[in-house]
């Protein structure tokens, strides 16, 4: 009798819980779609999500995000083919390869790693990698008329700041993931003469893929998320995404000007909260999409 009460009550408090993360992901896609619809309909469309020009208190303001898109895209994308190889070689190095000491040793610096605050992540990028970015850039532009120069807060210090916040997320559940595989198909394929090297890439990770995918999808938020860090390290301009032009993202973007924006200006930004939502969600699904084809396999 008293076995049923507990799992009653514990079923009870698990329903609970999944009812308010449900309700709590309705609520918050409902109040970003009130409070970010209406500005579409007063700039329009195709003017702010492709419009070039962002200058929202100029006598004739203009509101086209495209370029904060694009760097965006382009940052988070970048990012993730740096961070995740690197993430999942150090995953690798910790399940397979590292003994006991060094491997409680590197654990435990990835776990430093991601607890450390994402604003000392900028800091330490403005102070030390911002000066080599500009060094770098001095070199490639020396003699070029019309370059203007960032002081090394461009995208590709957002860029590598970025792979590095994501290194934990991915390394931690890479490393649970290639663990969880069954030492019988390591077992196996070093019974029919594969190399160790050769099980690793052959065989481990690939049984792992759906746990890694997981990791990339977490680190790809995380990515898309970042405000703080990047804020001080991309130089905060609405350019082209290209490697040494000063950029904004879409987090930093609300972050830089949501504390005195009034009117159509403040409408604007929550639409921009709307679309980094909706752009965080699209590329959720396709990741997960992606996690059940290989897990179905």
């Amino acid at each position: 009798m008293k076995k049923a009460f507990i799992e009653k009550t514990a079923n009870l408090i698990f329903l609970v819980c999944a009812v308010v993360a449900i309700f709590a992901v309705c609520a918050i896609t409902l109040y970003m779609f009130m409070k970010g619809a209406p500005a579409l309909g007063e700039v329009g469309v195709s003017d702010l999500l492709f419009g070039k020009v962002w200058k929202p208190t100029a006598d004739s303001p203009s509101y086209g995000i495209l370029f904060i898109v694009l760097s965006s895209i382009v940052g988070t994308g970048m990012a993730v083919l740096l961070g995740v190889p690197i993430g999942l070689m150090t995953a690798v190095f910790l399940s397979e390869i590292a003994g006991k000491r060094i491997g409680s040793v590197v654990g435990g610096a990835v776990e430093l790693l991601a607890a450390i605050p994402s604003v000392i992540y900028g800091l330490v990028g403005m102070m030390l990698l911002n000066p080599l970015m500009y060094q770098l850039e001095k070199k490639i532009y020396e003699g070029v008329e019309g370059h203007q120069y960032t002081g090394g807060a461009n995208m590709l210090s957002a860029i590598m700041v970025l792979a590095i916040m994501i290194l934990p997320t991915v390394i931690s559940v890479s490393t649970s993931s290639l663990k969880a595989v069954p030492d019988h198909l390591k077992a196996a394929s070093l019974a029919l003469g594969a190399t160790r090297e050769q099980t690793i890439f052959k065989a481990v990770i690939p049984a792992a893929k759906s746990g890694i995918l997981t990791g990339v999808v977490l680190g790809v938020g995380r990515a898309l998320g970042e405000a703080m860090a990047i804020n001080m390290v991309a130089g905060g301009a609405v350019n082209l995404p290209l490697p040494f032009n000063s950029v904004r993202t879409l987090t930093t973007q609300i972050v830089s000007e949501m504390g005195y924006a009034q009117g159509l200006h403040r409408r604007v930004l929550f639409t921009v909260g709307l679309v980094l939502y909706l752009f965080i969600m699209i590329v959720n699904f396709i990741l997960l999409r992606a996690r059940k084809k290989e897990v179905a396999k």
